[in-house]
């Protein structure tokens, strides 16, 4: 394992004890973005853990779906279109977490088939165009990896433009949909964000992004697909406390967060993540995420940072318009999905 693989290692699962990060942990994150069958632009999840990643990127598809996308049934998208709008949406996320975009992008992926003996987080640049075909996962994708020889095998692949990113994204589409797809994703999102970073972002640096005992996403990592900035807090700005300033939120979400834990006064949301400018809402629980979202952008803004979303009874009951329940139950480690209308 490489330098650049071990601290990406380091900073998703930690430094665990004894033998080193569970199986169980590690297959339970183990799965693809995979749209449900009866739902057509829903993503599923099914074990516990990995709704820290997909609730995110399931807000920014609605979005993209619903805002961006002209003449598109929500509710039966083609499979063509989900296609498009996955990548499209993940191509935004890996941008987002870009802090210069003069600087590179990076992806992990799957080596290709004639390079399977190669290891190590390595780099490797885009070809000529007109040598690039659609990749396609190698036997490696269906095999039943270990934690260690997973990460042997990931490669570091650079784009230098946002024109190349995209073009690269579109064409890992069976990646992204096979079993490690959102692993390597996130791995992704890490190597763009660079890791150092997202360490001068994070409030304490021996938090993993991904709890060793009970398999959900930090804060922090939450913060990082929405936002794209790692940070370990929800309210607006910076703040400090005996001379310590605490990263928060310094514009207005795309789309928006909100939790439970606010209820129960143990945090404080502020307006940049409560009032997005999109009327989709991450809305996080003591065991599971959810994301809910009404389809008329009047009632949830376009907002700004000083008009934040309010509904009216009415409102409540007809503007819900989908409801989705990842849900990461801390006694089970199975997730099931269902959606709500």
């Amino acid at each position: 394992m490489s330098d650049t693989s071990k601290e990406v290692v380091d900073l998703v699962w930690g430094r665990p004890s004894g033998g080193g990060v569970p199986a169980s942990l590690f297959r339970r994150w183990s799965q693809g973005f995979v749209f449900s069958e009866a739902e057509r632009s829903a993503l599923e999840q099914f074990e516990g853990g990995p709704c820290a990643v997909i609730a995110p990127v399931q807000a920014f598809l609605l979005k993209n779906i619903l805002f961006n996308t002209e003449g598109s049934n929500w509710k039966d998208i083609s499979e063509e279109e989900q296609r498009t709008v996955l990548c499209s949406t993940l191509s935004e996320i890996l941008e987002s977490a870009c802090l210069n975009k003069t600087q590179a992008f990076h992806l992990a992926t799957w080596p290709r088939a004639k390079t399977t003996d190669s290891s190590d987080i390595t780099d490797s640049h885009p070809e000529p165009e007109s040598s690039q075909t659609t990749d396609t996962p190698t036997a490696l994708a269906a095999e039943e990896l270990g934690f260690e020889r997973f990460h042997s095998v990931i490669q570091k692949r650079t784009l230098r433009t946002v024109a190349e990113l995209r073009e690269a994204v579109l064409s890992l589409y069976d990646t992204w949909k096979n079993k490690f797809g959102v692993l390597i994703f996130l791995y992704s999102v890490i190597l763009t964000k660079g890791i150092e970073n997202i360490k001068n972002e994070i409030e304490d640096t021996s938090e993993p992004l991904i709890d060793p005992v009970y398999g959900h996403g930090s804060q922090s990592l939450i913060n990082l697909l929405v936002t794209g900035h790692a940070v370990s807090n929800v309210w607006d700005g910076d703040r400090e406390c005996s001379g310590m300033k605490l990263h928060g939120i310094h514009q207005q979400a795309s789309v928006g967060f909100l939790t439970l834990m606010e209820s129960l006064r143990y945090c404080k949301v502020g307006s940049f993540l409560k009032s997005p400018k999109f009327p989709i809402w991450i809305l996080g629980s003591e065991t599971h995420l959810s994301v809910f979202f009404t389809k008329i952008a009047a009632y949830g803004c376009i907002a700004t940072a000083d008009a934040p979303v309010r509904f009216g009874k009415e409102e409540k009951a007809t503007q819900l318009a989908f409801s989705m329940r990842f849900r990461c139950d801390l006694n089970s480690p199975y997730g099931s999905h269902g959606i709500k209308e």
